[in-house]
């Protein structure tokens, strides 16, 4: 076991399948966790192949001890609240782990080992109000939420500090992605289980904020394997991942419900006081991507669909 890496938000969807790819190449994984006694779900099947400890992220003190006591040759920083609507309840939050965390843990990596690997996951939310389209590495940042400027604040913080001390540090500007570990609160998977609870009599309607929001929406293991494949390049670098596509809320809702033999019309009712004061279509070009890491998305918008109904079945 020549490779050692500390997962942040390892319990997350990412994160999870994030340990799963890193064990698949014989690496050890910790993940720093905020109570690890908890029967974390997503973790079920590699639970007894990693290490989970507590710690907390803003304490610098804390992050430090436990990279001298692991040594590892590689940090993924997937911990912060990843639902944006949530942000704007919980701004404070938000900022704390997104941005005052990844000061806390780029510092802890400088007086420890330098040489140490990091990944930063950022976000298509640091584009916001874009001022181009396909999004790319060279798009200006126009952040207009909390979450999206924490993740803006954090990658401009990477950048200075791979500038300023010659870091491994990337940040991975990563579009949706979902899978069947994604809370139920993201669109996809609460489209999911709706149609299947309608189709099994438990539930009668869905209502949606509008269907004529786009997004560019992938699948999450694939995106971790892009955030491994960052780490392993010469140089770091910033990466858009995404696509390339953008799909409606509607052939989200027509797919997800023909896939349970419903028509959707049937069932869904839109609520116009549930839409989205700003919203404005957000597609990535992973061209980038593709040409340096040799990446692409394997799973098509109609099979991730697919994939997320029979999850919920």
């Amino acid at each position: 076991m020549s490779s050692r890496a500390v997962v942040t938000g390892i319990a997350g969807q990412d994160g999870s399948y994030l340990a799963e790819c890193l064990l698949e190449r014989d690496y050890g994984v910790v993940g720093i966790v905020q109570d690890a006694s908890r029967d974390y779900s997503n973790l079920a099947g590699v639970r007894d192949r990693i290490e989970l400890v507590e710690t907390n992220l803003l304490d610098h003190g804390a992050l430090a001890a436990l990279l001298r006591e692991h040594r590892p040759t590689e940090i993924y920083n997937l911990a912060s609240p990843s639902f944006v609507p949530r942000s704007w309840d919980q701004p404070l939050e938000t900022a704390e782990f997104a941005a005052v965390g990844m000061t806390s843990l780029l510092e802890a990596l400088r007086s420890v080992d330098e040489s140490i690997r990091l990944y930063q996951a950022s976000s298509a939310a640091v584009f916001g109000d874009p001022v181009e389209t396909p999004q790319t590495e060279q798009t200006p940042y126009r952040a207009r939420s909390p979450y999206g400027a924490a993740k803006a604040f954090a990658d401009f913080l990477v950048a200075g500090y791979r500038d300023q001390y010659g870091l491994h540090a990337s940040c991975g500007i990563l579009f949706n992605h979902e899978s069947p570990r994604r809370s139920h609160e993201f669109l996809p998977a609460k489209v999911a289980h709706a149609a299947v609870a309608i189709a099994r009599g438990r539930e009668t309607e869905l209502v949606l904020g509008g269907l004529d929001s786009r997004r560019d929406w992938g699948y999450a293991p694939d995106f971790v394997e892009a955030m491994w494949r960052m780490l392993q390049q010469d140089a770091p670098d910033d990466y858009v991942i995404a696509t390339g596509e953008l799909h409606s809320v509607r052939e989200l809702v027509e797919l997800a419900f023909a896939h349970v033999g419903l028509d959707w019309r049937e069932h869904v009712r839109v609520d116009e006081s549930l839409v989205r004061r700003v919203d404005h279509p957000i597609v990535g070009d992973a061209s980038k991507a593709r040409a340096r890491l040799g990446w692409r998305p394997t799973v098509t918008f109609e099979q991730l669909v697919a994939l997320l109904v029979d999850a919920a079945s």
